[in-house]
């Protein structure tokens, strides 16, 4: 059959899709419109550059030279801070009130200057830094690069491509769900209401879970969105306003139509992550080695709140379209695995990429008993 595909956003559990893929492909069927959340988007992006399943699950198992998981990159802390940025931060101008004792007011601002770049030289402090004054703790920057080197894979040079060039390129209807925070609106990004965006740049905003990542602000060289300028805004994960967006595929509602174009007729097919299913052999316990660094990082009570909070975000999605759209909708399981887990072990991938196998042929199976 030919289906149009959705996927739920869902960060690290996103592996799952590589799996249900592989068995979407086994199966003989094909895809034409692509849409998706956050990991989702990573995924419909993928596919739409031509990636088999293989290829993904390749991407997902990626190491790293010392056998870490490629993936455990995307938790990327700035290198540095912009002297702009800090410059004109809040904490800058609190820091610049202190009154040093026996110190000259002309000399004051030197030494504030020098005291807040030593700051800026310790990898915890750019980390609190970027969460209280750029949206996120980590820069999205490693995400980015690898995008980038994943689209230009193979000859495919689409690294730099703005979503009007990736259509002509591929013909594939990419769409990317993203949320703007200054105006509180939907963006879905696509080459007919964003056409001069980067592909890369429209799935980092759609990953850029509030606090975890940096927002984007959408820049003037992008134009505008649906013809309205946008420039400044801020950017971020689109499952702030849908995770799992089957709306858009499915309603032939005015507002649907205008951002998406007439609805081509094709059976919607959405894989949504559901966490309270469990995932055979998933073997909780078995991680892998961190650096001392990175368990320093995630030791921060600031971080695992963040965790625990995006955790808490990601599950909510439109149960009222999802229960309405029920037999097209395949709930791939997740239980025990997290938004953030983008270092898990070899064998935690392995099994949920099996489970995510294994629940897609019984769906085909339930839904040609149901045809």
């Amino acid at each position: 059959m030919h289906f149009n595909l959705v996927f739920e956003g869902g960060g690290a559990k996103g592996a799952v899709f590589a799996g249900a893929m592989q068995e979407f492909e086994r199966q003989g069927h094909t895809y034409g419109r692509l849409l998706g959340t956050s990991a989702g988007a990573i995924t419909a992006t993928l596919l739409a550059a031509g990636f088999s399943a293989a290829e993904m699950l390749a991407q997902v198992n990626e190491k790293l030279p010392d056998g870490s998981p490629r993936f455990s990159t995307f938790m990327d802390v700035a290198d540095s801070i912009a002297e702009a940025d800090w410059e004109n931060s809040v904490l800058f101008k609190l820091f610049k009130q202190i009154d040093w004792p026996f110190v000259p007011e002309s000399a004051e601002r030197r030494m504030d200057d020098y005291i807040f770049k030593q700051f800026m030289q310790m990898k915890i402090y750019r980390l609190l830094f970027t969460f209280l004054e750029l949206g996120g703790l980590y820069a999205g920057n490693a995400f980015l690069e690898w995008l980038r080197e994943k689209l230009d894979l193979n000859g495919r040079n689409l690294g730099q491509a703005t979503l009007a060039e990736f259509y002509e390129h591929t013909g594939k209807d990419l769409n990317v769900v993203a949320s703007n925070i200054t105006d509180g609106g939907i963006l879905v990004l696509n080459h007919r209401t964003a056409p001069n965006c980067p592909v890369a740049w429209a799935v980092r905003m759609s990953m850029s879970i509030p606090f975890v990542w940096q927002e984007v602000r959408w820049r003037q060289e992008w134009g505008t969105y649906h013809g309205r300028d946008i420039t400044g805004h801020a950017i971020v994960d689109g499952g702030l306003n849908s995770n799992f967006p089957i709306r858009l595929l499915i309603s032939r509602s005015p507002d649907v139509i205008d951002v998406m174009g007439p609805h081509d007729g094709t059976f919607a097919l959405g894989m949504l992550i559901d966490e309270t299913k469990p995932v055979a052999n998933s073997q909780i316990g078995d991680t892998v080695a961190e650096s001392p660094a990175a368990v320093e990082i995630k030791g921060l009570p600031i971080v695992r709140r963040v965790s625990n909070l995006v955790n808490t975000m990601t599950n909510a999605y439109d149960k009222t379209i999802i229960d309405a759209y029920k037999d097209g909708v395949c709930r791939l399981p997740a239980k025990g695995y997290e938004t953030t887990d983008f270092d898990m072990s070899d064998a935690r991938v392995k099994a949920l990429v099996a489970a995510g196998e294994q629940t897609m042929r019984e769906f085909f199976l339930a839904f040609k008993l149901k045809s």
